[in-house]
């Protein structure tokens, strides 16, 4: 519920819970610096995520919603796309698309198409590239054009040179011209085979103007499928002497005089229609032939599980890491420490590989892996140890046993221990996470265990809160100078999910970029100027919080020739909700999400040039169950304006209950109120000699 004023990132609230505080503005810029997190998966089709028949997906134009322009940078005005299951796993998807390129932009996007694919169980052909200038000529790019390289995050890791890029160069083409490209994915013996599984969304905003989408599936395979209710699709059975099929079509948008869905038993394809029944997934057709969690637990387990009896290379490296530790808290930290930041991650979305994973001896001595490799050797080595753990998979939504079970919703490896009769959830993969510290958009969110202690129970909640106090302490040192120049020494201590962020964002970015993160961070926290230093602490060293420091001037922050001059304390402004926003206390709502429990601590101070009187404002001191504020406000030296005299501010904001009841909405309102009226009081300042010319 507790965000930052002024948030505009929409992926800033889905990586960031509230609860966050202060300087939480910054964070949805510094990821595009950082490169945090996985890239999303561009394509000219507009699968959510891709089955395992067709991993790849054309690049880099993004059609999940129209470019920023006042012109479309690219309209597809069609695009085909067809799969073909076979009985035994294997598949063959096409896709056929012809793409009108509207501007410069639409040039740079289509200029070069990428189709990601893994060689070990996945081929790409590109049998069609073609320009159709407005001139009348057309270009049909040559196969010399084609290049078939190891996807960029692997160039370095030998172990994963399967994992590919295969590109086009589209060369001359203009504003105006059509571009007509077929791209062809054969699947066969994919690790999970003989399932399979497809989600696929149709385009909502417009960029493609029509759209044809084909399943054909063996009628002998039991197949789970789900479509939305508004898309009405047609099918079709054929019978030939080798195999019964079944094949599901659907055009969109409608076309004016559409073909009548045919809506009949399907007993004999043995093909269950789901279509009547909810599903949290949000693309608009899903298909799967695992029946059920179980059976998909035991698939990816075959993988992604790791033997309780250690190899002689693990349990050496775990009696190695513990050494005369005896508590078993303890020495899980210290084999965390090690798979967390001693194995360089290699930053592939889960699934590249198939799930297809080395023993994790072999990963011991490579000393890079995937995510879930870093997590299958942090279970390895936890086992050495006698600490039970296993891999859980977290959704990229909130999903349940309800749903259609299929591998592509899951988006983050996590390691869940069983620690003491308690769980304790674990992310590697990140590098410089804290021990226990899991990122706060999956916090609170059912994920999926590959080993769940029950038979049943193969979801279970990840804890909403950090196992350690959230704390945000921030100064600001600064000097107001004759002309009226500003320099400041601004210095943060964080501990909780704005530390989290930052510390990959500096572990991330080259040290020579350290100053644009700087910038950011003191733009999102209303400084204005130049950044001239900045510092940071050593983000491996998790165990204490993450400092940042640095040194920003700003010529002409205030003018001395007025009689009077005012200026707000130069503090952050502590992350709140809007008071009206509906969230709070909406109509249903049982209660409202404070977020993580949190202190913030702010403190300023600003020395003024001699001859310069202040008056300070009056403090405030709100205090309820859930929350409490107080601020002081105060001039040192105020009896000597001969002198040079030093206003002080500080503010101290602690969110106590991680929720309070709804009904409680209009009293949050009213604290929240106090706080932000405190934000808007001013110094007031003034010469007591006229200012050098």
């Amino acid at each position: 519920m507790k965000t930052a004023l002024r948030v505009r990132s929409a992926l800033l609230r889905m990586l960031v819970r509230p609860g966050m505080g202060c300087s939480i503005r910054l964070i949805s810029r510094v990821l595009s610096i950082a490169a945090i997190f996985a890239p999303l998966c561009n394509g000219q089709t507009v699968e959510k995520v891709a089955p395992p028949a067709a991993k790849q997906q054309a690049k880099p134009s993004e059609t999940a919603k129209p470019a920023e322009t006042e012109k479309n940078a690219a309209q597809i005005e069609l695009l085909e796309t067809k799969y073909r299951f076979e009985s035994n796993g294997d598949s063959r998807k096409e896709v056929h698309a012809r793409v009108r390129i509207n501007n410069e932009l639409g040039v740079r996007q289509f200029a070069r198409l990428n189709f990601d694919f893994n060689r070990s169980f996945q081929s790409v052909e590109i049998p069609l590239v073609r320009v159709t200038h407005t001139s009348g000529g057309v270009q049909d790019i040559l196969p010399s054009a084609i290049t078939d390289n190891p996807n960029p995050a692997v160039v370095d890791a030998p172990a994963y040179q399967d994992v590919r890029v295969k590109s086009v160069r589209v060369l001359g083409i203009q504003p105006g011209d059509l571009l007509e490209y077929r791209v062809i994915t054969a699947t066969t013996h994919h690790p999970l085979a003989p399932d399979f599984w497809l989600e696929h969304t149709f385009d909502r905003a417009g960029i493609v103007s029509e759209e044809h989408f084909e399943i054909d599936l063996p009628a002998s395979r039991r197949v789970q499928l789900h479509v939305a209710t508004q898309y009405a699709h047609t099918i079709d059975e054929s019978e030939n002497s080798k195999e019964a099929r079944v094949a599901y079509r659907w055009i969109h948008p409608k076309p004016k005089t559409p073909t009548p869905a045919l809506h009949h038993s399907l007993s004999e394809s043995q093909v269950t229609d789901l279509s009547s029944i909810s599903s949290s997934s949000e693309a608009d057709v899903v298909l799967s032939t695992f029946e059920g969690w179980s059976n998909l637990s035991t698939a990816l387990g075959r993988s992604l599980n790791v033997p309780m009896s250690p190899s002689p290379e693990i349990a050496a490296k775990a009696k190695q890491l513990t050494g005369s530790l005896s508590a078993p808290s303890e020495q899980l930290a210290a084999v965390y420490d090690f798979v967390s930041k001693s194995v360089r991650t290699i930053d592939l979305p889960l699934g590249s590989t198939g799930f297809r994973l080395r023993p994790p001896a072999e990963i011991l001595a490579a000393s890079s892996a995937i995510p879930e490799e870093k997590c299958a050797l942090l279970s390895a080595l936890a086992w050495a140890i006698h600490i039970p753990a296993a891999t859980a998979l977290a959704p990229s939504r909130t999903y349940s046993t309800h749903d259609l079970a299929l591998p592509s919703v899951f988006t983050r490896a996590l390691v869940v221990s069983r620690l003491e009769k308690t769980s304790l959830w674990l992310d590697p993969v990140l590098e410089v996470a804290p021990f226990g510290a899991i990122s706060a958009a999956l916090r609170g969110k059912p994920a999926f265990l590959l080993a769940p202690p029950s038979d049943i129970q193969f979801f279970e909640n990840i804890p909403s809160t950090l196992p350690y106090p959230s704390t945000q302490r921030v100064s600001v040192d600064s000097a107001i100078a004759i002309d009226g120049k500003l320099t400041a020494k601004v210095k943060y201590a964080l501990r909780g999910d704005n530390e989290l962020l930052l510390r990959v964002a500096f572990h991330q970015t080259p040290r020579d970029k350290w100053r644009e993160i700087a910038q950011l961070l003191a733009i999102s926290d209303g400084f204005r100027g130049e950044i001239t230093r900045v510092t940071a602490s050593d983000p491996y060293v998790t165990n204490e919080p993450f400092q940042v420091e640095y040194e920003i001037s700003q010529p002409k922050f205030v003018d001395w020739s007025r009689k009077l001059v005012r200026i707000p304390a130069l503090l952050p402004a502590p992350g709140l909700p809007e008071a009206s926003s509906p969230a709070t206390g909406s109509a249903g709502q049982k209660s409202i999400d404070l977020g993580t429990p949190l202190e913030i601590d702010l403190e300023a101070t600003v020395q003024l040039p001699e001859e310069t009187a202040a008056q300070a404002p009056i403090g405030t001191s709100v205090e309820r169950d859930y929350a409490t504020f107080s601020s002081k406000y105060g001039v040192m030296n105020a009896e000597y304006p001969a002198k040079n005299l030093t206003i002080t501010a500080s503010r101290k904001l602690r969110f106590i209950a991680q929720e309070i009841p709804a009904a409680r909405a209009g009293d949050l309102r009213a604290f929240l109120h106090a706080v932000q009226a405190d934000q808007t009081q001013l110094f007031t300042l003034q010469r007591t000699t006229s200012p050098e010319k």
